[in-house]
């Protein structure tokens, strides 16, 4: 049995959890939604400083909600990499001082892992080898989770993920931030068929599209033009509840293709979706008929686990520490870094 503090500052959410043996004994995640709504985006620096005045409380809380001491504490890690440089540095710099301090192994997680051992959490059971789909605000990958620590990357996103996609299309309409969950909840109200939307390709230098990396770019842009048409062409308000459905369903029909493409060509059998766009409904709804319709396993982790939080981290350092991976004092954090090398962390 394993006992870990995770912290997670990538971004925009200080979290702290503590996690025994895959099950979460206490998980705290403080948002800045409201801090960067109005900019419409996330600022690093504004980011970063949120992050100090939080990272202490969050901690005492963790500890508290799991009425657990340090002693009980078996490692402490934080994600490292990737993400905004002065967000990580505050969650690395905390971890390894608590690690210092009460004499605790200290893990760099990388960020990505930590979304893909979000389905160890509500799945104990779930083993590789698996093909996970990682959808977020800065990533959309397929990567062949293989073994802890060992990932092979079959696709990735050429221009905007998916997530970033979601907010600059919400931006567009004027509907706020975060976009994903507004388009979500509109796109109940619209028509999907109503417009219709470009699925993202990317083209090979042999000829052809790869089958498996995504490009959400161009949807952007067509959706853009769709509205300066629609305003040029009439006077009534846009549909904006059209809008966002046929936006969405193209985005879910183009990721659903290409991850059930991928399973079937390297003959993988189980799908885990990671990261903040595994919570919509509509991937949801479209990925889990087409694995389905072809004999595939797909599970999406409940919908707290989908966004940035520490439990993920703290699961996926609990692995590493079980098999005697432990960071040097001299780890630093990264703001990019491929999945294939966490290895590097260790």
């Amino acid at each position: 049995m394993t006992t870990i503090l995770g912290i997670e500052t990538s971004c925009d959410e200080t979290a702290v959890a503590i996690v025994n043996n895959q099950t979460i004994c206490s998980s705290v995640v403080a948002s800045q939604i409201d801090l960067h709504k109005r900019y419409g985006g996330v600022v690093p620096e504004e980011a970063s400083r949120q992050h100090l005045l939080t990272i202490n409380p969050c901690i005492e809380e963790a500890l508290t909600t799991a009425n657990l001491t340090w002693n009980d504490i078996d490692g402490i890690a934080a994600t490292v990499a990737p993400g905004l440089i002065g967000a990580l540095m505050v969650g690395e710099t905390a971890a390894k001082t608590l690690a210092m301090i009460h004499q605790k192994p200290f893990l760099g997680i990388h960020h990505l892992e930590g979304h893909i051992y979000a389905t160890y959490l509500s799945e104990p059971n779930w083993k590789p080898p698996f093909l996970c789909l990682l959808v977020s605000g800065g990533h959309t990958s397929l990567i062949h989770v293989k073994d802890c620590g060992i990932y092979e990357q079959l696709g990735t996103t050429r221009d905007d993920a998916a997530g970033e996609a979601f907010d600059k299309v919400a931006r567009l309409l004027n509907l706020g931030y975060p976009g994903g969950p507004i388009i979500d909840k509109l796109a109940h109200q619209g028509n999907p068929k109503r417009f219709a939307l470009p699925e993202g390709k990317v083209s090979l230098p042999q000829g052809g599209y790869h089958p498996y990396d995504s490009s959400f770019s161009g949807l952007k842009t067509a959706v853009l033009r769709l509205v300066e048409k629609l305003k040029q062409e009439n006077n009534e308000p846009l549909p904006i509840a059209d809008l966002a459905a046929s936006f969405q369903e193209t985005v879910a029909r183009s990721l659903t293709k290409k991850t059930i493409t991928c399973a079937l060509d390297y003959n993988i059998s189980h799908i885990a979706v990671g990261g903040g766009v595994a919570a919509n409904s509509g991937l949801r709804k479209q990925l889990q008929e087409a694995a389905t319709k072809h004999n595939l396993t797909v599970h999406f982790p409940p919908l707290k686990l989908c966004t940035d939080n520490a439990a993920m981290i703290a699961c996926a350092a609990g692995e590493h520490l079980k098999k005697g991976h432990i960071s040097s004092w001299n780890l630093g954090v990264q703001s990019r870094l491929p999945i294939t090398e966490v290895m590097t962390l260790y």
